[in-house]
């Protein structure tokens, strides 16, 4: 006997689930995990490793008790917040630092709001400030690029709550550079990689390829990265002209967490607006917030911040760029 369905509008769907989503993501951050081996070597690797599994071994943890384990795991987003956790650390961050930071992502980031799709702060960028706040020193220390495959920095393998006895060379980041020592890594360089940093910012085109596939896949909704990179470059451009005070756009585009934020982390379907008008005044938030920490702030770097911030007011910005309900005066609700 055949069944009549009865469902609301829209009944076109784009095909565009969850599950797709999540692993459209994860297929292009292969070459970007691939940069980031070909850079600092095994260590890459390690740590994504490292986080990955944390965070998936503590979404099967939380979820086992209800019996929707597999089911959460299948959908691939315990893996994007690790590996894009895994990102966002430096090449010398110890494993057990990577393997906490990854639990916390899950716990705090996502499980307390209860569970994906309800959480209001980027996961991954949560476990990346808690490790920030916990492990100042460890977060902020850099290793040079290319010093061989299977070199580690001692303090990779270091045990939990204790420190390396003898470190790797360390270096600055071109923010770090241009920011305290007020020199700038020529563009081709940053455009290419093989640069000091977090192991997901080594080379700005790979992230731009990277970027433009998903906007062409329709992965994102693209007035998220070009209101972000666009105030970006146009704040950084007026504060150059105005007495040399920041580096200009292209040095902002292509240094630091920029890229991977606008890319991976500001088109976050659950932690940004939903409304056009409100991603164009998130995206401009958060470009105008890098900038504004880069030049003023005590830290050379200020995408994550700028993230979390906006996230913390995406609410609001829901709530102000609601479009007007059709047939409804203006003053209606």
């Amino acid at each position: 006997m055949p069944y009549l369905e009865i469902a609301p509008a829209p009944r076109v769907s784009s095909g565009l689930g969850t599950r797709r989503l999540m692993w459209e993501v994860l297929v292009t951050l292969i070459p970007v995990v691939a940069t980031a081996a070909y850079y600092f070597g095994a260590a890459a690797l390690l740590l994504i490793v490292a986080t990955t599994t944390a965070t998936m071994g503590t979404e099967w943890l939380l979820t086992r008790r209800s019996g929707k384990g597999s089911t959460r795991l299948g959908d691939g987003s315990a893996a994007l917040s690790g590996i894009l956790l895994g990102l966002c650390l430096p090449p010398s961050t110890p494993l057990w630092m990577a393997l906490l930071g990854g639990a916390v992502a899950i716990i705090l980031g996502k499980a307390v709001w209860g569970g994906l799709g309800f959480n209001l702060f980027n996961p991954a960028l949560v476990g990346r400030a808690f490790l920030q706040a916990a492990f100042p020193l460890a977060l902020t220390t850099w290793t040079a690029p290319q010093q061989g495959f299977w070199t580690l920095a001692p303090s990779v393998l270091a045990p939990p709550f204790m420190r390396a006895a003898t470190d790797a060379t360390t270096t600055a980041t071109p923010l770090g550079l241009a920011k305290f020592a007020g020199t700038f890594v020529p563009p081709e360089t940053l455009i290419l990689g093989g640069i000091a940093g977090s192991l997901g910012e080594t080379s700005a085109l790979v992230l731009v390829l990277c970027g433009l596939w998903l906007g062409l896949r329709r992965v994102f909704d693209w007035r998220l990265p070009v209101a972000t990179l666009l105030t970006a470059a146009l704040f950084s451009g007026v504060l150059q002209l105005w007495g040399d005070v920041a580096p200009g756009p292209l040095f902002t585009l292509t240094s630091g967490g920029l890229l991977l934020g606008a890319v991976y982390m500001v088109t976050d379907p659950v932690t940004t607006p939903l409304t056009p008008r409100g991603m164009w005044i998130f995206g401009a938030g958060v470009g105008f917030l890098v900038v504004l920490i880069r030049t003023w702030g005590g830290l050379a770097e200020g995408v994550m911040y700028a993230i979390l911030l906006m996230n913390a007011v995406t609410p609001l910005i829901n709530r102000l760029t609601q479009p007007r309900t059709f047939g409804t005066g203006m003053g209606a609700k």
